[in-house]
């Protein structure tokens, strides 16, 4: 290497020594306000942004686990149309089956029955449900199905062909308690299942509850052991499978298409589409305008450093005669943002994790807070009312909720945080050479 040649390292280390001296310099300007509340205001939007977006995975993902693992399972198999169900196909259904058991991606296999019914308290109260039929081993056979359907009340007990198990809202509205009967007045079912009947007693021997209040309001659970009674001997069983991974499942289910062409197959993200396409919409225009904050916090970005290049226009020219380049001046600012950026993004996103695990106790204290302003401002305004305020119960509600965080937008959002700050500061810095070194001195 000849001795003319600067190596990349040496490069940087005097734009990042100017860097650091111009940041010196401007310790008690109006430039170093101006970095100051762009940190801060990346911080507040990263901050912001990480809670919001963990809150709304807690929402949603509790959703989806509950459809998953309660409701559609990963993957559904049925017979094909104009197949008569398990005669017909008992040598296929063998073959999946033994297939299913020596997989190393399958979990396990639920075969259940399910039609829509009006159930009947014996309180006169009805309402409309789901009957699912269901293995009376379920909660031992699938863990993921143990684990969403938390029991409240009594257990979940199908080993008897009367027994049902319903929803915390189902049996509210019902207005029943374990040890009562509800009866299915009508339910749809086969051709030889009448409609309308008031023989098809049960009794509940538990409620439960889950995350998803659709199904707290509408399933009841029984044996199939009454699955001709209930649904007509020609009932074709709806085969719910679970996966060592969910996120596969579209692959999984082609290749089962594929593998046992006498069956259909659909994965949870096609019989649930219209549901999640809802919610990652609605993921998505929250983050959206979040993310407004980060092109405020870059406008504020971008005004400071033109300032700051105004300014420090001899000290840019005297550069440019000494022999810099147009490309290394600009890192001086781009660096300037760089740190900005780096400085406002990290804090934040450790605020907002710490936030995320405490999230219990931020809200409560913010309920608490809230409630005394209110408590406050209304004694002073109509004290006679003051006895009739009570706290949001909202707060508790938010405080209950368990936010999940995502490595991956953890990261993005910080990165983007960082980003926007260099992007700024890179957009401030174009014009960094408008004036030449003659222009300055014979301005000074």
């Amino acid at each position: 290497m000849k001795k003319n040649q600067k190596s990349p390292l040496s490069s940087f280390k005097w734009i990042f020594y100017i860097s650091r001296r111009f940041s010196q310099v401007d310790r008690k300007g109006r430039s170093r306000v101006t970095s100051i509340l762009a940190s801060l205001g990346i911080a507040f939007g990263v901050m912001a942004l990480i809670v919001i977006i963990s809150v709304m995975n807690g929402f949603q993902l509790g959703y989806i686990d509950s459809i998953l693992e309660i409701s559609s399972y990963h993957i559904r198999m049925t017979a094909k149309d104009g197949a008569s169900g398990l005669n017909s196909s008992a040598a296929e259904i063998e073959n999946f089956l033994q297939f299913a058991k020596n997989s190393s991606d399958i979990l396990s296999i639920t075969p259940f029955y399910e039609g829509q019914s009006l159930v009947a308290s014996s309180r006169g109260k009805q309402q409309g449900a789901l009957i699912r039929a269901v293995p009376a081993a379920v909660m031992q056979q699938d863990r993921g199905f143990a684990k969403e359907v938390e029991i409240i009340s009594g257990d979940f007990d199908l080993s008897q062909p009367d027994y049902a198990v319903l929803g915390y809202d189902l049996a509210y509205n019902l207005g029943v308690h374990v040890g009562d009967d509800i009866n299915f007045l009508a339910l749809s079912g086969g051709s030889d299942v009448e409609l309308l009947s008031d023989n098809r007693q049960f009794v509940v021997t538990g409620i439960f509850t889950c995350s998803y209040a659709d199904i707290n309001a509408s399933y009841v659970f029984v044996g199939n052991e009454k699955k001709d009674q209930l649904f007509g001997a020609n009932a074709v069983p709806v085969y719910g499978i679970k996966l060592k991974n969910a996120d596969f499942s579209q692959r999984y289910c082609e290749m089962l298409k594929n593998k046992f062409p006498a069956f259909d197959f659909e994965s949870w993200a096609n019989y649930n589409r219209s549901f999640f396409g809802v919610l990652k919409v609605e993921k998505n225009m929250l983050m959206l305008l979040v993310l407004l904050i980060f092109v405020v916090v870059g406008v504020n970005i971008y005004n400071g450093l033109r300032r700051m290049v105004f300014s420090r226009k001899e000290e840019i020219c005297v550069l440019a005669a000494l022999g810099a380049k147009i490309r290394q001046i600009r890192l001086l600012f781009v660096m300037q943002g760089f740190l900005c950026g780096i400085l406002g993004a990290l804090p934040g996103a450790v605020m907002a994790i710490i936030i995320c695990h405490n999230m219990n106790f931020v809200f409560t204290v913010i309920g608490k807070v809230s409630y005394f302003f209110q408590y406050v401002i209304t004694l002073l305004t109509a004290p006679s009312s003051a006895k009739y305020l009570v706290q949001n119960s909202l707060y508790s509600v938010f405080a209950s909720i368990p936010p999940r965080i995502v490595f991956s937008e953890v990261f993005t959002i910080t990165l983007f945080g960082v980003l926007s700050a260099v992007f700024a500061s890179w957009a401030a810095s174009r014009g960094v050479l408008r004036y030449s070194l003659a222009e300055v001195l014979h301005d000074d």
